[in-house]
């Protein structure tokens, strides 16, 4: 100690008192190479410390600048105090009392965000430490000069709330040393610039319970979240959880023995695992899911993970069971059994079911299976398999047999020989089923034959016109890729005494909101008596070939193709109705019937003709229409029209179209209405 005395006022006093401390020392805290300087006329004073310890951590060159200090029978006192580390000053204003030798310390922050600490730690090492409204930009401001990371995560988080806690700490002595903090967070929330994590309106309370020697620690630990919700992308979060959980720590690891989640929906939630302070990592972790109501986890917890961009389509029902481990922050195994499960997709927005002209809310599910049981286990080691039995499903408006599914697992796709889903009267068979996951999302290919199907069954399931025949396909190659499906082979359906084969498909975003899908099309030798007859167009004999090449669908819907339909050359009869003569006509603005209502072809209910033909390129929501490619002696006609119908026979007429430019979606509207209600059509 060194002081420094001048005479004042006849008396000798001290006007400037040094000191020099080599050491103080308390359990779990340690501070050396401290000066003090004193003041007496400015009854300020200054604190220097060379390094402090507290537990593990460290820092140096700390300065404390007294506003008022003050030391009376050992107790130092300092209050109106400016901490500052290595020159920066740090945002709070403390008061200090600590006695030099053996005895209690009381330190009081007022924080410069708002917010109070008020600590005192007895001879003994114990502490006791309150925290008043503390606030999450007080707290990164105070964390700034010691944890700057997390601090930075505070600020960019944008974080709100107040935080009351007390933290009680007994050291080791006839007993184990013991810690307890309680506490509660008020109007908690935040958000991130992204928008992929915000919270708002959270109240909790916690409470963690902690006892041990040296670096072995036994602790236990209680969270209530009473109001609030978060969302972490591209899960939503709310109020309700009840967590309890007890394990250990070593200095090293924190080591879950078991944790106990209280979760609306789920019978039992526990998990065990261990964390890695030092790595930052999750060692391992086992969590178990006992008798889950999909109904109400579905929508919040699975959707959301299986199908992120379709999770408000996806619907799931039954219960379920479920085991996942994880190691060093990498799933390890999943085993999952279902009870009853049930699950289904439904239609992109804005594709509702009509109902009398008005558009339903509720859209249709396209794709439904259930129930569901059976068992899925996977490994990220190796082989794992999946056993599930289907009682049934539906696809669009077709139904779905009961079938088995028995697949292979592996580390990242799956393998499934082969499967028979009955259809209606026939059976859609797969082959040779492979599909993998990437991060750019699933892949895969298959093979599948569509065994007969009648026809009559069909229209009548998906609310078409009675049509005669079966469909039939052989897909030799199915190929997923993100975001699309190729399909190679043909599509092929006997209809109307003919053939139509579908070739060249493929569909993009097959089940997303903008499907894509495109093609080429044709159709050969349909009996058209048939055809007119099942769609109530009038009545047409004959037969027809038809090509669509350039197909496109975007939402199931054509937005583009060329299309082009002509009667087969023979010696067949050949006669067209009254009626087919107006709707015919009416696709291309011609007049026909009414040169028919004004003569003497009026007596007549059919007419003969030589040929037919009728061609649509579709582009841009306009149809260009045309005709037969020009008259018999190669000649286009005078009046700009085109043939749709060449007369031929007694009596002979002809179809002649004018209008070459149609509204496509105006087209359709109307002859839906010819179809439906037999009505003419009327095209301006």
């Amino acid at each position: 100690m060194l002081a420094t005395a001048v005479p004042l006022a006849g008396a000798t006093v001290f006007r400037v008192l040094a000191l020099q401390i080599a050491e103080i020392t308390r359990p779990g805290l340690a501070a050396e190479e401290l000066s003090v300087r004193f003041d007496a006329h400015a009854q300020s004073g200054e604190i220097a410390v060379g390094r402090l310890r507290v537990g593990a951590r460290e820092w140096r060159a700390l300065s404390l600048r007294c506003g008022r200090l003050h030391l009376d029978d050992g107790v130092l006192g300092c209050s109106a105090a400016r901490l500052e580390l290595r020159g920066r000053r740090l945002p709070f204003e403390a008061d200090i009392e600590a006695t030099l030798g053996p005895g209690p310390a009381r330190i009081v922050l007022r924080l410069a965000e708002g917010g109070r600490i008020e600590a005192a730690i007895q001879a003994d090492g114990s502490l006791r430490a309150r925290l008043h409204r503390i606030r999450p930009a007080a707290t990164a401001a105070l964390l700034e000069p010691w944890l700057a990371e997390l601090a930075a995560r505070l600020r960019e988080l944008e974080a709100v709330g107040v935080l009351d806690a007390e933290l009680d700490y007994r050291p080791a002595g006839v007993g184990d040393a013991s810690a307890t903090l309680r506490g509660r967070i008020a109007g908690g929330g935040f958000g991130s610039g992204d928008g992929l994590r915000a919270a708002e309106g959270v109240e909790a309370g916690f409470t963690l319970d902690a006892r041990g020697t040296g670096a072995a620690w036994s602790w236990a630990a209680q969270l209530d979240w009473d109001a609030g919700a978060a969302y972490v992308h591209p899960l939503l979060f709310e109020a309700g959880p009840r967590l309890r959980a007890h394990g250990r720590f070593d200095g090293r690891r924190i080591v879950l023995e078991r944790g106990e989640l209280a979760l609306d929906g789920v019978a039992a939630a526990s998990a065990r695992g261990v964390f890695d302070t030092f790595g930052g990592t999750l060692d391992t972790l086992a969590v178990e899911l006992t008798d889950v109501d999909l109904v109400r986890i579905g929508p919040r917890w699975l959707a959301p993970l299986l199908a992120p961009a379709s999770a408000q389509r996806l619907r799931l029902e039954g219960r379920a069971d479920l085991r996942a481990e994880l190691r060093r922050d990498r799933l390890e195994t999943v085993d999952v059994e279902l009870h009853g499960a049930g699950f289904g997709l439904a239609s992109p927005q804005g594709e509702g079911i009509a109902a009398g002209g008005v558009a339903e809310e509720a859209r249709a599910e396209v794709l439904a299976f259930g129930p569901v049981d059976g068992r899925v286990r996977w490994s990220s080691r190796g082989r794992g398999e999946a056993a599930l039995q289907v009682g049934g499903g539906r696809w669009e408006k077709l139904a779905l047999g009961a079938f088995a599914l028995d697949a292979v697992l592996g580390p990242a796709g799956l393998r499934l020989p082969g499967a028979r889903i009955p259809l209606l009267d026939g059976a859609l068979v797969l082959r040779d089923l492979a599909l993998g996951w990437s991060v750019a999302g699933w892949e895969g290919s298959a093979g599948a034959v569509l065994e007969p199907v009648s026809m009559p069954l069909l229209t009548e399931a998906l609310g078409l016109p009675r049509m005669a025949g079966v469909m039939s396909a052989a897909l030799p190659g199915l190929h997923l890729r993100p975001g699309e499906l190729v399909l190679d082979g043909t599509l092929a359906v006997s209809v109307f005494g003919g053939w139509v084969q579908a070739s060249g498909l493929r569909v993009h975003e097959p089940f997303g909101v903008a499907s894509h899908l495109t093609g080429e099309i044709e159709a050969r030798h349909i009996d058209l008596a048939q055809l007119t007859e099942a769609f109530s167009f009038g009545s047409i004999t004959g037969h027809i070939d038809a090509d669509v090449r350039g197909l496109e669908l975007s939402s199931w819907r054509p937005t583009a193709f060329d299309a082009r339909i002509a009667s087969i050359a023979g010696d067949e009869r050949r006669r067209i109705s009254q009626r087919a003569v107006q709707n015919l006509g009416a696709l291309g603005g011609g007049g026909a019937l009414a040169a028919v209502q004004r003569s003497v072809l009026r007596l007549f209910e059919t007419f003969g003709y030589r040929e037919l033909g009728l061609r649509c390129r579709l582009a841009k929501g306009v149809c260009e229409m045309d005709g037969l490619d020009a008259a018999p002696d190669g000649a286009a006609r005078a009046d700009g029209g085109f043939t749709i119908v060449r007369g031929g026979g007694v009596p002979a007429l002809d179809v002649i179209g004018y209008n070459r430019r149609v509204d496509w979606n105006e087209l359709v509207a109307r002859l839906q209405r010819v179809v439906a209600e037999g009505v003419s059509p009327t095209i301006d």
